[in-house]
């Protein structure tokens, strides 16, 4: 089916502001000048809901955003529509391809059902995926007994319950090749391939999404893995940290107290908290190696989704300077971001008579906020080079008209952009 681009509304016939008519030679897009890429999206969903499974993209308009964005809302989660691209320049084609391999593999890996993505193989995709863009990198997959062994006891409690092993990826990406060149960035990414809830255990509707619980953890691979296309040349650490989340006899309990390396204990008055307790042992890493500036991601709250939907991944940080760079980013990607409160009294609001702190904090308290407080203290210097992405934007339940049900690969070109910012 031929698709081409227009400007001029479409006939009445086919309804007040259509978005779509047929003509000889296929159907038209019907656009207005400041909302090009989302109608162009819309209709790429709309011709995906209405059936139409093969497209080639004809006449002028076609440029890499616009053929970008109608891909986004056209593709399908069964990976069973087929495009012909319209002829873009070389380095717009480049960029394309690169977009298809990562996002797409991103957006894949996070649809995949859990039995089938557990988290050594999470771990191992992402480094398969690093290693189809770069050769440039070394790295080490900390699993099962040896969590517990090295004192990450975080990822270790949080999976101990769970018949597939936790594990840890800690993947050094150096062009330089020098082993003492300065870390511009670690990126540190949520890896919770199925989260039940453990036993303060999730309602069905809650669950049935759950195997997206990893979307941040293939956000941030994907991220790295784009910017090394663009053609990162600065070193980059990445640590994602995978876990089930799962009830069985042998599963952590609400009063248990975890043990961090760097002193902190933690009550556990909330086995769904658990995204924070598998971070933090990513943190305490990331901030070892003291790098220019630290990014987690995280599917971490619902309170997030309930502040923004998923419409928009959410930001916390201290850092303003650092937020405008982020937000910048965003812009230049059209990707949509937006940022929630975090405060120095957000961190009194997780107090424990038993540890230094809770994982779920007080009642009648911001959710969103005080998860990325209770990550905070696993940081020494949280005020400066730290941001929080609660990916909230990352997976849909069910179609909407931008997207299909499934996952979406929203903040992927914003991180890779961040990398190779000045």
């Amino acid at each position: 089916m031929p698709i081409s681009l227009t400007n001029r509304p479409a006939s009445l016939q086919w309804g007040k502001n259509a978005l779509l008519s047929a003509k000889d030679d296929g159907m038209q897009i019907h656009y207005q000048v400041d909302n090009k890429l989302q109608s162009a999206q819309r209709a790429g969903r709309k011709l995906d809901s209405q059936g139409i499974k093969s497209v080639t993209l004809i006449g002028k308009g076609w440029d890499l955003e616009t053929t970008w964005h109608f891909w986004q809302g056209f593709r399908s989660p069964k990976r069973n529509n087929v495009i012909t691209w319209p002829e873009l320049s070389k380095k717009h084609q480049k960029e394309l391809t690169d977009r298809l391999l990562i996002i797409d593999w991103v957006r894949d890996t996070i649809n995949m059902p859990a039995e089938e993505l557990g988290p050594v193989t999470l771990a191992q995709r992402c480094v398969s995926l690093i290693a189809s863009v770069t050769d440039s990198f070394e790295y080490k997959i900390i699993k099962g007994e040896e969590l517990k062994d090295k004192n990450y006891m975080g990822i270790y409690t949080v999976g101990r319950g769970s018949s597939h092993a936790p594990a840890l990826l800690v993947l050094d990406y150096n062009p330089t090749q020098d082993p003492k060149a300065p870390i511009f960035a670690s990126l540190v990414g949520k890896g919770i391939t199925f989260d039940s809830g453990g036993y303060s255990l999730k309602p069905t509707s809650f669950m049935e999404s759950m195997k997206s619980d990893m979307g941040g953890a293939a956000t941030v691979a994907g991220s790295l893995a784009l910017a090394i296309t663009r053609g990162l040349k600065k070193r980059v650490k990445l640590f994602i940290c995978c876990a089930d989340n799962m009830v069985s006899g042998d599963a952590f309990r609400l009063g248990d107290i975890i043990h961090y390396r760097n002193g902190k204990t933690v009550e556990v008055t909330n086995t769904d908290a658990e995204g924070r307790l598998v971070l933090a042992d990513g943190l305490i890493d990331a901030e070892h190696d003291n790098p220019g500036w630290i990014l987690d991601c995280a599917t971490l709250t619902g309170a997030a989704k309930i502040a923004v939907g998923n419409d928009y991944h959410s930001l916390l940080t201290f850092d303003d300077q650092l937020a405008g760079k982020l937000f910048t980013s965003a812009a230049e990607e059209n990707e949509p971001f937006w940022r929630l409160p975090l405060a120095e009294f957000h961190r009194s609001q997780i107090p424990s008579p038993f540890a230094d702190l809770n994982n779920s904090g007080s009642a009648n308290t911001a959710g969103a906020s005080t998860a990325a407080a209770f990550l905070s203290y696993f940081l020494k210097n949280y005020q400066k080079n730290w941001l929080h992405i609660d990916c909230s934007a990352t997976y849909r339940k069910s179609a909407v008209d931008l997207w299909a049900t499934g996952a979406t690969g929203i903040g992927v070109r914003t991180i890779a952009n961040l990398l190779l910012s000045k």
